[in-house]
């Protein structure tokens, strides 16, 4: 390969992720011409034309959403991702949002901050006050957890250690995730099965179109009457006028998120944090190593992991090259002319089958005929038969 890699930064990269490539090999920065590659969290590559130059791009993080994949793909361009690099720290922050609804935890956070500290009074305000945030704990409650991927278990583990019953729904589980999952978390059959169950339902699902409004004005009247509904996935899974609805009916007893909006904020029970999710050091850093890993490793061996619009290919190098050729699949390449031709000598092959089968079946019938008048000639005239008949006899 002549020169380095040219990689282009488009946002803040954690430095321990960006120090995995070789500064010899690797040209690394913000200003880069002519790309070979694109590392990205959240910047819109949808209104980027992104150069030819391109061969690869990596996400910082598990969602590709503001990533044109479907482009990237007619192209022949791997697009990765990190799954499961900020899952533990997606899992925490669902684990608090669950404390903070079942404790009132904003609302007594709003209240003690409207208290005047220099009133003479502020202890027995604070006193009288409490009452009207007295909870619930989360021992013996139910949660229902749709999406078992490695964040929607790590949650269901987090939740029956803290005392809760756990069910969970996933109809695309993954081998890898149902080994990993808690032999304790019940199985649902159904989206409404756990609606109808769960104390708290959590969302842990990618936005595509089966997906979005998943939890909408048709779902929610199936929840149960207080439920607590989290999610923690992307905004557009929840219709958020439908779920303001549920929480005026009294349906809902609160909406915690991650995703503020003009429609939501202000709103006395719902809590929208800023995208906190993976916003940790470790997860910045995890999902930083993982893709820049998977990235070198595509570059440098032609190994394709965790690239969401291409299948794992990976193998050991045992020579200095290696040749990769992706393929469409579809009418007009040349596995459809390899596939049209091999239909022909199948066709081929079928006629001389048939001539073959037919030449035989007449050999057959000569033979036949030969061993039938060598029969009738070897009858006992004892048998009484005519000499008409021992033809007839032959062939019973």
């Amino acid at each position: 390969m002549q020169g380095p890699i040219r990689v282009l930064v488009l946002n803040q990269i954690s430095q321990h992720g960006l120090d995995r490539l070789p500064a010899e090999r690797y040209l690394v920065g913000k200003e880069v011409a002519h790309p070979d590659a694109i590392l990205v969290r959240s910047a819109d590559l949808h209104s980027m034309d992104i150069p030819s130059s391109v061969r690869a791009i990596g996400r910082a993080g598990a969602g590709t959403n503001n990533i044109p994949v479907a482009a990237m793909s007619a192209r022949g361009v791997p697009v990765f991702n990190a799954p499961g690099a900020n899952a533990n720290a997606v899992k925490e922050l669902v684990i608090a949002g669950m404390l903070m609804a079942a404790r009132n935890i904003p609302a007594a956070l709003r209240f003690v901050t409207a208290l005047d500290p220099a009133a003479p009074d502020m202890d027995r305000a604070v006193e009288s006050g409490k009452k009207a945030f007295a909870g619930f704990e989360l021992a013996g409650h139910t949660l229902g957890v749709i999406g078992l991927g490695r964040i929607g278990c790590l949650v269901a583990d987090a939740a029956i250690r803290l005392g809760m019953n756990v069910i969970g729904y996933d109809p695309e589980i993954t081998v890898d995730a149902a080994w990993s999952l808690p032999s304790q978390v019940k199985k649902a059959h159904s989206i409404p099965e756990i609606l109808k169950t769960a104390h708290f339902v959590t969302l842990h699902v990618p936005l595509v179109a089966a997906t979005r409004h998943l939890i909408g004005a048709a779902t929610l009247p199936q929840m149960r009457h207080g439920a607590v509904l989290l999610n923690f996935s992307r905004d557009g899974v929840v219709d958020e006028q439908a779920v303001l609805d549920a929480l005026e009916a009294g349906r809902l007893r609160h909406y915690v998120c991650d995703f503020p909006s003009a429609a939501i904020n202000g709103h006395a029970r719902v809590t929208a944090l800023p995208h906190l999710g993976a916003s940790t050091r470790e997860a910045e850093d995890n999902c930083a190593k993982m893709v820049v890993d998977q990235m070198r490793d595509y570059f440098e061996n032609g190994n394709v992991r965790n690239a969401v619009n291409f299948p794992d290919a990976v193998a050991p190098r045992e020579s200095g090259y290696r040749v990769a050729i992706a393929n469409a699949n579809v009418d007009g390449t040349g596995w459809a002319e390899h596939r049209q031709h091999a239909e022909q000598v199948a066709r081929r092959d079928g006629l001389h089958d048939r001539r073959r089968r037919q030449s035989g079946a007449r050999e057959r019938d000569c033979l036949d005929r030969r061993d039938r008048r060598r029969a009738g000639r070897a009858l006992p005239s004892a048998a009484g038969l005519k000499p008409g008949s021992r033809r007839r006899a032959s062939l019973q």
